[in-house]
């Protein structure tokens, strides 16, 4: 049996679902209560030299300047090593006894001025290089954050209820920062890394071939050292960013549902689970962030090691082969300089591997299959905008005039394979027809609606409007043709005319004035600070729940999309209120092909059509009035001798 831990991490990391889509109650998505899933199975991540490689693709577009700091890290580091080589003239002329005193404080004032002069060129290209390789990476990095930021908005429905806010936030934050830090410094330091270790053995050769060649032995003793501590940091910091996205799921639904929490007084069992998690996290933590600091120390202990047995090697060449005594000191110099660069990126080994998880985890998500758009799919007109097409583009049989025939056939549907949500459903709208969907909780209501949008696809059967099927029609021309009310409502920061108009951004403020009057909103809008300039904050916070929702009806009125669906939209308000907007309601649906889902019965007494649902069947259909004289389900709901639970 799994323990209370294994259950956190798989509800709340990228291997497993917090979120569910509403239809059903049960092992399938959750309507409202409905219950999780088990964890959903995740294209694997890329293999960390692919993530390297799309890393530097994004950094790739700023080639002249890469080249650039390239040129700079080159200066830099001919700066070093060069006044570095300057002291072996000055140390041999200092014991020289051949010079004379004047003589060898001309040679060490001259030397100190060339020194100077180079390091002060390698100071002044360091700053430079600094600058522009900052402006890089953040460049690379804004990419990035835009591209992951498309394809969010691309992927499907699917995709966002299967995966908790906080863990696709962490994305952007956690992750691209560690893949930031590693651009804005690591890059830096392994240009300079290498063109020193090349520069370096040069010289060093160049210097004393016997001493370079007993440094160059140490190398493979660092680099096995090296890569054994790096295996085992890489594994930790992989675990700490899963760890860290759990984490940050967790707080994001524990702050959205804080209200719930403190109904059912469930602040201590929220605690504990957050202590599991958190406890997971710090351990992670520890083992990372352990091998990555033990990286420095270890390869400056080898280094300090391979600094002494040169320094032993090269006193003895200078007894007995006649090195001087210059070249020894300027080859133990280089010797440090050959060990500088390992050691600095040993000490970035923690940012190197915490950037790698964190890019995996990003390029995961945009790894992430899109919805189809691998065909020529028809796009769909409303007679107004069909008519401002060129005689070409209406010849494109393609773009076609829309008139809101909508029919279901034989459709058969579940979230998951082993669990239908609905059942051989047949239904049919015609144009301007109202068509209501009632039923208990988890009959499969809002999953019709959900089909008709193609936010999921069905299984078997068809579902076409004006006798196109739904999968040979664009989704975005599919669903800007199709307003939706929901119950949950969503307003966005900025005013109320805004959030409006983000029904239809081209309205009118005219045109935005109407639709909240035909959503019988203008009223209480005229009532608010600065009417329709009020600004919204924290989702409509500022805001009744009765107010959000009349927004919320007042943006569908202002689309002229010729379907609409109301998926319980007055279950939001108070008796008062709904029979405030329920004539509003009646026009928002004239002419409009709608489909309602109602738990008030009341709302769908005038519709063309009810449809009672029950366990994801239509077990019957007609007018309120037939449906009643049936005397069967719908007359039980009604009359209440049955409840909507």
């Amino acid at each position: 049996m799994e323990s209370r831990k294994e259950l956190l991490l798989k509800k709340y990391s990228e291997n497993g679902n917090t979120k569910m889509p509403g239809g059903m109650m049960g092992p399938g998505p959750g309507g409202r209560g409905g219950k999780n899933r088990g964890p959903m199975k995740l294209e694997k991540g890329k293999n960390t030299s692919q993530s390297i490689k799309r890393v530097f693709s994004y950094i790739s577009q700023d080639k002249m300047k890469l080249l650039f700091v390239l040129l700079c890290a080159i200066i830099s580091t001919v700066s070093s090593l060069g006044g570095s080589y300057v002291l072996r003239p000055v140390i041999n002329n200092l014991v020289d006894k051949n010079t004379t005193k004047s003589e060898k404080v001309e040679m060490l004032i001259l030397g100190l001025i060339v020194m100077g002069a180079i390091y002060m060129a390698g100071v002044v290209t360091s700053y430079i290089q600094q600058k522009v390789m900052i402006k890089i990476s953040q460049n690379a990095i804004q990419r990035i954050r835009n591209d992951l930021f498309d394809k969010l908005q691309r992927l499907p429905v699917k995709y966002h209820d299967t995966h908790t806010h906080g863990e696709l936030m962490s994305r952007f934050t956690n992750d691209l920062d560690s893949v930031g830090e590693m651009l804005n410094n690591t890059l830096v330091h392994l240009f300079t890394g290498v063109i020193t270790i090349i520069g370096t053995l040069i010289l060093m050769f160049t210097t004393n071939w016997i001493l370079a060649i007993v440094v160059i032995i140490t190398i493979p003793f660092m680099t096995l050292a090296g890569g054994a501590v790096g295996s085992k940091s890489r594994k930790y910091y992989g675990g700490q960013q899963r760890a860290l996205g759990a984490v940050n799921g967790y707080i994001e639904e524990m702050v959205t549902g804080q209200k719930v929490v403190k109904v059912f007084c469930h602040e201590d069992e929220a605690v504990r689970d957050f202590e599991i998690l958190s406890d997971e996290l710090r351990a992670n933590q520890v083992n990372a962030q352990f091998f990555g600091g033990i990286m420095g120390p270890v390869m400056n202990g080898l280094s300090q090691i391979s600094y002494t047995i040169t320094g032993v090697v090269g006193g003895i060449l200078c007894l007995t082969r006649g090195f001087d005594i210059g070249g020894l000191t300027v080859f133990t110099q280089y010797s440090k300089q050959f060990a500088r660069p390992v050691n600095e990126i040993s000490m970035q080994v923690n940012t190197i591997f915490s950037a790698l998880a964190g890019a995996e985890r990003v390029f995961a998500v945009m790894d992430e299959p899109m919805e189809d758009k691998h065909k020529q799919l028809k796009k769909l007109y409303t007679k107004e905008e069909y008519d401002k097409l060129s005689e070409n583009e209406k010849a494109d049989e393609n773009n076609v005039l829309i008139h809101g025939d909508v029919e279901l056939k034989n459709v058969t549907f579940g979230y998951v394979p082993d669990k239908k949500v609905l059942k051989n459903i047949d239904v049919f709208a015609r144009p301007g027809q109202q068509v209501a969907f009632v039923g208990s909780t988890g009959a499969g209501k809002t999953t019709i609606t959900n089909l008709i949008n193609r936010f999921y696809d069905i299984d078997e059967g068809q579902i076409t409007i004006d006798g196109i099927d739904v999968k040979d029609i664009d989704k975005d021309s599919l669903r800007g043709h199709i307003a939706m009310v929901l119950q949950d409502t969503h307003l966005f920061t900025g005013t109320v005319r805004e959030n409006i108009r983000y029904g239809r951004l081209d309205a009118t403020d005219e045109e935005v004035e109407a639709a909240a009057k035909t959503a019988s909103a203008h009223s209480f809008i005229k009532r608010l600070a600065n009417g329709y300039d009020t600004i919204i904050e924290g989702d409509g916070a500022n805001l009744s729940q009765g107010q959000r929702q009349l927004l919320n009806i007042a943006r569908a009125a202002i689309s002229k999309a010729p379907m609409l669906i109301l998926d319980e939209a007055t279950s939001s308000v108070d008796t008062r209120t709904e029979k405030h907007i329920q004539h509003g309601m009646n026009r928002l649906m004239n002419d409009r092909t709608t489909f309602v889902i109602a738990h008030r019965l009341s709302t769908v007494r005038n519709v063309d059509c009810i449809m009672v649902l029950e366990q994801g069947e239509i077990i019957e259909r007609g007018t309120h009035d037939e449906l009643l004289l049936k005397k069967g389900r719908y007359y039980q709901l009604y009359t209440g001798a049955v409840e909507l639970d």
